[in-house]
C-alpha cells in the first residue's frame, strides 16, 4: 500500500483572516463618528469592528499549514503542524488507536457544518484529524466518511 498524505490550505485560512480584518477596519472606519453619549447602535458598529480586528491580527500570526501522512507499512500517522514560530510533529502508531469516529463542528442550520475524524487512543486520549485546520472536503460529509473508512481499512490490514 502507498502512503496517503494529507495537506491543509493555509492560503484559504490567510483569505479568511484578511477578510476578517478588513471588515473590521471597514466597520471601524464606518462608525467612527460614533455617538459615545450611551449604549447606540453606532457603537456597536465601531467595538464589533475593533472586535474583528482585535481577532483578525493574532489570527496572522497563528496561520499554519498542517500536513496528515499515513504510513501503511510502518504502521503510524505523522503530523506535522508548522507555523511561524514552530513546527510540532506527532506520531500515532496504529496499535494505539482504539478506534476512529467521525464528529461534527457547526451546525446544520446555518450551513457551516464541517467534518473531522476524532482517533479514540488506548490511553483514553483523544486526538482530532483534519481539524481545525482548511482542509479539502471539510464541509461534505462524505469525503470525511471516506477518510474514516480508507483510515480503518489501513489500521486493520
Amino acid at each position: 500500500m502507498n502512503n496517503w498524505k494529507i495537506e491543509s490550505s493555509p492560503i484559504k485560512q490567510l483569505i479568511m483572516t484578511i477578510a476578517i480584518i478588513i471588515a473590521g477596519i471597514v466597520l471601524m472606519y464606518g462608525f467612527r463618528n460614533y455617538d459615545a453619549s450611551g449604549f447606540t447602535n453606532s457603537l456597536a458598529g465601531f467595538l464589533l469592528g475593533v472586535l474583528l480586528l482585535l481577532i483578525g491580527v493574532p489570527g496572522l500570526l497563528a496561520i499554519s499549514k498542517e500536513t496528515i501522512t499515513v504510513f501503511p507499512k510502518e504502521r503510524k500517522i505523522l503530523i506535522e503542524n508548522n507555523n511561524l514560530f514552530r513546527k510540532n510533529i506527532r506520531n500515532i502508531f496504529f496499535n494505539e488507536i482504539e478506534s476512529i469516529h467521525l464528529s461534527t463542528l457547526g451546525n446544520k442550520t446555518d450551513g457551516s457544518r464541517s467534518y473531522y475524524l476524532v482517533l479514540e487512543l488506548r490511553s483514553g486520549k483523544s486526538f482530532p484529524l483534519f481539524f481545525p485546520a482548511y482542509y479539502t472536503g471539510r464541509f461534505n460529509r462524505a469525503i470525511a466518511e471516506d477518510r474514516r473508512r480508507r483510515l480503518e481499512n489501513y489500521i486493520n490490514q
